[in-house]
């Protein structure tokens, strides 16, 4: 009995497997707009946009989440909601498939709208491209700097800040100006350091798998960045200091 129990399991589990890879991602609904950058689709599956990156509406603290939506998660998660929910869409892929919490990674179009875009046009979205996914990576940018310079959305309510007060944004999206004092090369990344102090300073943070990004363009972010001004845009996280993680060129721009 316990034999038979353990290969109706698997073969469950096969089922399921073999029914969410066999869907067809180019017309299927979406039954929700989980936030800005996440949908949960027909088949059960959740959706995260490639190349972009939209505000907090929970946060993560030890084990689990909490409802904090951060400063313009809102705006961002009704944009995607109005764009896509109930809707059919199509998913297309890059690369890689999925991330490493098993949500699925694509492009999100519906009819002619590139609804990844049209978050970063609106100024709800950020550009956060993590290579090899990068399809549509000079197209975001370009998106992104119509934005800026428009100031729409979160870029026509916030200031660039110094990095000395990047520790006071802790979960928001913000842009950070400063100047690289020194940098560091890891066996995991490349540190660049805004102070003296790496544990409680500004750095800005460039895992392996982003370095052929860099490289592509003639750039080995330790030497080329380093005693430039460089402003800098993304997601403070906490750690060792506060941080922001860069994956591409396009993060980041020398001021002087």
């Amino acid at each position: 009995m316990e034999t038979m129990k353990k290969i109706f399991i698997i073969l469950t589990i096969l089922l399921i497997g073999c029914s969410q890879f066999s869907t067809d991602y180019s017309n299927i609904k979406v039954i929700e707009a989980v936030d800005g950058d996440t949908i949960r689709l027909a088949n059960g599956r959740l959706v995260r946009y490639i190349g972009i990156d939209t505000p907090e509406v929970r946060i993560k603290e030890g084990g689990s989440f909490r409802y904090q939506p951060q400063p313009f998660a809102l705006d961002a998660k009704q944009l995607n909601k109005e764009l896509v929910e109930g809707r059919s869409v199509r998913i297309e892929f890059d690369v890689d498939h999925t991330d490493k919490y098993g949500r699925l990674l694509g492009y999100c179009f519906i009819g002619d709208t590139f609804v990844n875009a049209k978050l970063i046009e609106e100024g709800y979205a950020v550009l956060y491209t993590i290579p090899p996914n990068v399809k549509y990576a000079d197209l975001l940018y370009k998106m992104q700097t119509q934005a800026r310079n428009q100031g729409r959305g979160l870029w026509g309510a916030y200031e660039v800040i110094s990095h000395l007060d990047a520790g006071r944004y802790i979960n928001q999206i913000r842009t950070v100006r400063g100047r690289v004092l020194n940098t560091y090369k890891s066996p995991k990344c490349v540190f660049l350091n805004f102070g003296a102090d790496y544990k409680t300073d500004f750095t800005l943070v460039i895992f392996n798998n982003s370095l052929d990004a860099f490289y592509q363009r003639g750039i080995q972010p330790e030497n080329f960045y380093r005693g430039k001004t460089v402003e800098a845009t993304g997601k403070i996280r906490q750690y060792n200091g506060p941080e922001i993680i860069v994956n591409t060129p396009y993060e980041i721009e020398i001021i002087e």
